[in-house]
Order: C-alpha cells, then sequence, then structure tokens
C-alpha cells in the first residue's frame, strides 16, 4: 500500500530544500577574512566602533568595497581580496616623526614604509585604531575620511601636533 504525502508537506519540503541548497551555495562565496584580535578588543570603545563600520567603502579609485566577515572580535575587512582591514584596539602610538593628518577631529598617524600598502593608527585615543590599506586598490584618503565618523566615538586625550599636511598631500 502506497502512502500518500499530503501537497502541503512536498510543498514544505521542496521550499526547504531549496533554502538549504542556496544556503550551501552562498556559505562558501565569501569567507571570513582570517585577522587576530588585538590586545585590547575587548574595550567597551572597540565595540562601539564595531557596531558603526560602514557596509560599504567607496574606493575613489575603483569599485566600491563591500564589507567582509573577519573571525576576530573588533575588526572589520573590506573588498575581496581585502584591500582594507581594521584592528581596534591596538597600543596607541607614542611620540613620532610619521607624518599625521586629521580627518573629521580624528588624528592618524601614516605608516608609509610598506607603500603601496599604507597602515593608518589613530592618534590621542585609547584603545587605538589600526587601518590597513592596499592603495593600489582602495584611495587611502577616503577610505581615512569613511571610517573616522565611526573611530570619532573614542574619546580623544591627545592630538598630534603638525597636522598642517592634508591627507591628500600625505598619501597622493
Amino acid at each position: 500500500m502506497e502512502h500518500a504525502v499530503a501537497p502541503a508537506a512536498r510543498r514544505w519540503f521542496a521550499t526547504a530544500l531549496i533554502a538549504l541548497g542556496v544556503a550551501l551555495a552562498t556559505a562558501g562565496c565569501s569567507p571570513a577574512v582570517p585577522m587576530d584580535a588585538a590586545v585590547d578588543a575587548s574595550s567597551p570603545d572597540c565595540a562601539a566602533v564595531t557596531v558603526r563600520l560602514p557596509d560599504v567603502l567607496a574606493s575613489g579609485t575603483s569599485a566600491e568595497q563591500a564589507e567582509r566577515e573577519t573571525n576576530a572580535q573588533a575588526t572589520g575587512a573590506w573588498g575581496s581580496p581585502a584591500s582594507v582591514l581594521l584592528r581596534c584596539g591596538v597600543e596607541a602610538p607614542g611620540p613620532t616623526t610619521d607624518r599625521c593628518v586629521s580627518v573629521d577631529g580624528v588624528d592618524w598617524v601614516i605608516d608609509e614604509s610598506d607603500e603601496p600598502r599604507y597602515r593608518f593608527t589613530t592618534y590621542g585615543r585609547t584603545p587605538a585604531v589600526e587601518v590597513l590599506v592596499d592603495n593600489d586598490v582602495v584611495s587611502g584618503t577616503t577610505v581615512i575620511a569613511e571610517l573616522s565618523p565611526a573611530v570619532a566615538v573614542i574619546p580623544a586625550t591627545g592630538e598630534c601636533t603638525t597636522t598642517g599636511t592634508s591627507i591628500e598631500d600625505a598619501i597622493g
């Protein structure tokens, strides 16, 4: 004797199979970007930064950079492959002779030693935020301008003494 399956049960089962297939197919499209959490990543200030990070960064030089999932607390990544990496909770930089620019009230020290990959680290904010930018893919100027509002939630306790250089002049 055959068992009859109700049409509603068949539709539910078919819908569930389709949903599972879609979930499995899209799960492997964009794996999490592997990153290491910074020492002070568990700071409430880092949590405040993380929830304010933009979903997309306009690159200024090419296509927009979509946010990617990361595997570490208080981090962010954009682009595929990732061209912008952010870590909150890094050690605040001390006095330096590296260039420092102010963008929307946030001071950033620029490490150009691995050009065209630039490291921007907030100055005068604890915990500090570090942003690595591949300037061949995305404009560091644009990235820092778009991330500064999120980072500004960390109270400033100091500032660079020489911020006369504009960010455009600093990284071309």
